[in-house]
């Protein structure tokens, strides 16, 4: 096939994109100002109409709120999702927001149930690796995330198996201790209701219908990793942004 020359997105789109991938990497924080109208037309050389449209959608994306004052950075209830974790640890050594809080609530080792048998490509029951947290910020609850990873990490991965936050995440120190690193992913996004047992962590009754995100990583090598579940709070968003060809 003959390759194909791409447009050049229009201005007011890579303002967008350069400003909602600052906010995605957290260099611009929850409540920070973003430059003015009139610096952003200045610093990119375009007319401050263009300015205030690529303004205006962020603002449209609910990534920004705009007052007399200015416009500040305001993700609301938007959800951060595994795959922007590994972005953000990439980018700035840290997996959680500002204002964002991890709880783990549990590690170690178990049976691999049937699903996750099937995404890890085991046996059922062989021993896996089963990390579950759940992450808030002051609106409530983020997301209640469930990972599972091939038990034999546990063997030069011992923190794994500890309930306490792990610096790097999973994607870090299976990076650090094996050097497989997670290259590839696939999404799956579905209503699913929640189980008796995640109603607690999620501040809803069970049997309540959320989101559930669920996230298959591959390394260089083409194996599985990780299979992890986030289980979304209520009334939080989950959004994805790309640029069309």
């Amino acid at each position: 096939m003959a390759p194909q020359v791409r447009r050049e997105l229009p201005p007011f789109i890579q303002i967008a994109n350069h400003f909602r991938q600052r906010i995605v990497d957290g260099e611009i924080a929850q409540g920070e100002k973003l430059p003015s109208i009139a610096e952003i037309s200045t610093e990119w050389g375009v007319a401050t109409a263009t300015a205030a449209k690529g303004v205006k959608q962020l603002q449209a994306e609910g990534y920004v709120r705009s007052s007399t004052q200015g416009t500040f950075v305001d993700l609301g209830h938007k959800q951060t999702t595994g795959p922007d974790r590994l972005r953000l640890l990439r980018a700035g050594g840290s997996a959680v927001r500002p204002g964002e809080r991890v709880e783990v609530l549990g590690a170690g080792l178990e049976p691999a149930p049937a699903d996750v048998a099937e995404a890890l490509g085991l046996a059922v029951g062989e021993p896996v690796v089963r990390r579950q947290r759940r992450y808030v910020d002051d609106e409530g609850v983020i997301a209640l995330s469930t990972s599972w990873l091939p038990g034999e990490f546990a063997a030069g991965a011992p923190e794994l198996l500890v309930p306490e936050p792990l610096p790097t995440m999973t994607f870090g120190l299976i990076e650090e201790r094996t050097g497989r690193r997670a290259v590839r992913r696939r999404d799956a996004v579905a209503v699913r209701r929640v189980p008796d047992e995640a109603a607690p962590f999620l501040d809803v009754p069970p049997g309540t219908p959320v989101l559930a995100w669920t996230n298959h990583y591959w390394d260089q090598h083409g194996t599985v990793t990780e299979y992890a579940t986030d289980l979304l709070g209520p009334d939080r968003d989950l959004t994805a942004e790309y640029d069309m060809p």
